[in-house]
């Protein structure tokens, strides 16, 4: 090694070898000369399945995506200045969201910096508090070359720990950008990499939470980060208790004999009656909190015991209501809580009666959103998220952007088996919804279906490009009411004049959806029906299906669905 070019080159080459070695097999590239060297590496290694993205931010959130769905970071690069600025939201999202990601972002020398060299800014730290480690590699140095194994893995292990998020290794390049690979340092050893495991509940913790728990009128709520459905549902039932079960949670699913599962949470608890004849002695909620206001703020007034499982440290409590925090593996604390159970009394009949009427509610809401629904006129925002959790085959992929299409599919879509449901919910944005959707789909290679509206659409139309011709499919359902439908249902839609909501807050566009997939060559069709929808549904390969709403129309549906639950609840 005694030129500096090949000293680069073999830095890199070192540090793809060492993240292959550990398990990574995803790369994600932004095009750009000052990340050649490192851009090459990647290239040259068949292990990798090389992604490459013209849009900077795109390209972060499809790393969003692989992390999501394989737990493992996709390594992602770009070149120097405002191209690394473009990661910053998606790591925000990783941030929040406990994903792991591996920002590498090729940087000018230091002679390079202050003195107006295009394409160079500060990039130290550029993440702030959004990553979990910084690390300024350096100009490669040969008289380091035993380190650069490490400097790797240590990279790994920070986006893998305990709580899991984004890395960025800063990579200052020198010209000449391409040379010559030398021979790599050997690797340390064959040791695997370290993952953090959430600890086992201890006994005394395990006796303290079935005391508090035995005898009592609880909910389970499971949301994201659940993972262990079956555990909490054997813990269900053992309780006689509902689960109030999130689409993310794993928990909705379908249940042969008398089920815990609760769907439809959000319709139920809108009932003042139901709610207030129906406040809980003891919350337990495993993962994260629903999205559903209506269930949060009846969680919230309930004035009982709140106690959160999570496998990581991160503490979400916006209303400050969580009275106790236990971290920890989910299905050995649900499997710790049977046993430890099993050698309590049986259920009363009060807990039965408990369970029971839970049931009930479940079942005439859902029958009354169904045949709500069935006589409607034009298809609806509720329609297109219960449809599409119906007929979506099994092992698919279900990823719902924020606004309102996770709120419709949380509220209306029914127990159902073997579908995978993911959300950006770790900041809520509606930025990179449809780049996250194709990194899932990348990693999973599995029919993956996007329920998206508009304006997260059109926020994120770079991540059409190269679609067709992508190894993933990716089928986009966009519901277009033009412009921001959430708004409609906040106080501002009454409190503001016509005009001057629309101005703020409505924002009505002219873009045209279909011709913006067919600009980028994606094969798109539009759908006015349920049944077109269903056909539309079951077509392979990657496509965008147009469903156009109306704002106003759409306010109405759920007023009309809510209203039948509630009638139905009370009779």
């Amino acid at each position: 090694m005694t030129t500096s070019s090949t000293i680069t080159a073999t830095f890199c080459a070192t540090l793809v070898d060492e993240w292959i070695r550990l398990g990574l097999r995803h790369a994600v590239i932004a095009p750009g000369s000052r990340s050649t060297p490192m851009a090459l590496a990647l290239s040259a290694r068949d292990e990798l399945d090389l992604h490459i993205f013209h849009d900077e931010r795109s390209a972060s959130f499809a790393a969003l995506g692989i992390g999501i769905e394989s737990g493992l970071p996709a390594i992602l690069l770009c070149t120097s200045g405002t191209a690394a600025v473009q990661f910053h939201a998606a790591a925000v999202e990783a941030h929040h969201a406990e994903v792991p990601m591996l920002l590498c972002t090729a940087d000018r020398p230091p002679e390079l910096h202050g003195v107006g060299a295009p394409q160079t800014i500060d990039q130290h730290a550029l993440f702030g508090v959004a990553s979990r480690k910084f690390i300024d590699a350096g100009i490669a140095d040969s008289e380091q070359a035993s380190s650069w194994r490490s400097l790797a893995r240590d990279c790994l292990e920070s986006a893998c720990g305990v709580s899991p998020g984004p890395v960025h290794l800063n990579l200052p390049f020198r010209e000449p950008l391409v040379g010559e690979i030398g021979d790599l340092p050997p690797a340390h050893d064959n040791r695997p990499l370290i993952r953090a495991v959430p600890p086992s509940p201890l006994a005394i913790d395990v006796d303290l939470i079935a005391d508090i728990m035995q005898g009592k009128r609880g909910v389970l709520v499971a949301g994201a980060g659940c993972e262990a459905s079956r555990g909490v549902l054997e813990l269900a039932r053992k309780l006689g208790w509902p689960v109030l079960a999130d689409p993310r949670s794993g928990c909705r699913v379908v249940e042969t004999s008398s089920s815990v599962v609760i769907a439809a949470a959000d319709a139920i608890l809108r009932s003042e009656e139901f709610a207030r004849s129906h406040r809980p002695q003891v919350i337990v909620r495993i993962g994260e909190p629903p999205v559903s206001k209506v269930v949060n703020l009846w969680l919230g007034v309930s004035g009982a015991e709140y106690i959160v499982i999570s496998t990581t440290p991160r503490q979400i409590d916006p209303d400050r209501i969580v009275t106790r925090h236990l971290m920890g593996s989910i299905a050995q604390w649900c499997s710790a809580l049977v046993v430890r159970l099993d050698q309590s009394p049986i259920q009363s009949p009060d807990q039965m009666e408990w369970l029971e009427s839970w049931q009930r509610a479940e079942s005439v809401a859902q029958q009354s959103i169904s045949e709500t629904l069935e006589h409607e006129t034009n298809i609806s925002e509720p329609a297109v998220a219960r449809t599409l959790n119906k007929h979506i085959p099994d092992g698919s992929r279900l990823i719902v952007s924020s606004s309102m299409p996770v709120r419709d599919f949380e509220w209306f879509a029914e127990p159902r088996d073997d579908l995978k449901v993911y959300a950006n919910r770790g900041a809520s944005g509606i930025d990179g919804v449809v780049s996250t959707a194709l990194g899932v789909a990348l990693a999973s290679q599995k029919p993956t279906y996007l329920l998206i509206g508009d304006i997260a659409m059109l926020h994120d139309s770079n991540g059409l490009i190269g679609l067709s011709s992508r190894n993933a499919d990716l089928r986009i359902f966009c519901v277009d009411n033009r412009g921001g439908g959430i708004f409609s249902f906040l106080p501002q839609a009454s409190m503001l004049s016509t005009d001057r909501f629309e101005k703020l807050f409505g924002t009505p566009h002219e873009s045209n959806i279909e011709l913006i997939a067919q600009a980028h060559g994606v094969a798109h069709q539009s759908v006015v029906s349920v049944k077109e929808l269903v056909a539309q549904i079951g077509a392979v390969g990657s496509r965008l299906v147009y469903i156009a709403t109306n704002r106003i129309e759409n306010v109405a549906v759920h007023e009309r669905l809510n209203a039948a639950v509630g009638r139905a609840i009370t009779k």
